[in-house]
């Protein structure tokens, strides 16, 4: 990640892991707020959705310029901009995703992203069969069109929803194109680069970690 900028638009420090990780949590809660149509909310509320110290979230606001207005909170519209800017994702990037079975279909037919500024811009599958089915917005493309998507849309970022067998080999080639974080949402354990990110994204590990901090 480049060096953030401030909101006059002067460079800073790159975020603390902590904070952008806290960020993150209050951009999810906003983008839901707002398509609730909620226009305002406050620090607390945002610390009952978050379960962050409305206190903590005031002072990792506040760090960044002056947001809200005691006893009517914050706008939810001018926050969520705010907050896409310092954690630069204000404009639109470019995914591509893998996998055109029912995970695949599901991630193409949401706005998981599209709600924070990423877009889908090509889905790629090796079955004949569902190559050039309509899924969405999206024709289902062969393997073989992927180097060409990657370089026209300036892709670096990479959804897998693939049998476990099949991702190493697609993230072999797409970390040779220039991709440089993938989304792993096989059960695959992937070997890629030091530069390259894997998150790996799992329900059942999502849910034993939640269980080990509630039983703890």
């Amino acid at each position: 990640m480049s060096d953030q900028q401030t909101l006059d638009g002067q460079p800073t420090d790159k975020l603390a892991l902590g904070v952008a990780a806290r960020l993150s949590r209050y951009l999810l809660v906003l983008t839901q707020a707002r398509k609730m149509g909620k226009e305002t909310i406050s620090s607390a509320e945002l610390a009952d959705y978050t379960h962050v110290n409305s206190t903590q979230i005031r002072r990792d606001l506040s760090g960044f310029g002056k947001f809200g207005k005691r006893g009517v909170g914050y706008n939810v519209d001018a926050l969520i901009a705010q907050i896409r800017k310092i954690v630069q994702t204000s404009g639109k990037s470019n995914i591509v995703l893998f996998g055109a079975g029912n995970l695949g279909t599901a991630i193409a037919t949401s706005d998981i992203f599209a709600d924070h500024g990423f877009s889908v811009v090509a889905l790629f599958d090796v079955d004949p069969g569902r190559v050039g089915a309509q899924i969405g917005e999206l024709t289902v493309r062969p393997y073989e069109d992927v180097r060409e998507v990657i370089e026209r849309e300036e892709v670096v970022v990479a959804v897998l929803a693939v049998p476990p067998t099949a991702a190493q080999a697609i993230a072999n080639d797409l970390v040779q194109m220039g991709v440089r974080v993938i989304f792993n949402y096989s059960e695959a354990l992937l070997q890629t680069p030091p530069d390259v990110i894997v998150h790996a994204s799992s329900p059942a590990v999502d849910l034993l970690h939640a269980l080990y901090f509630y039983l703890a």
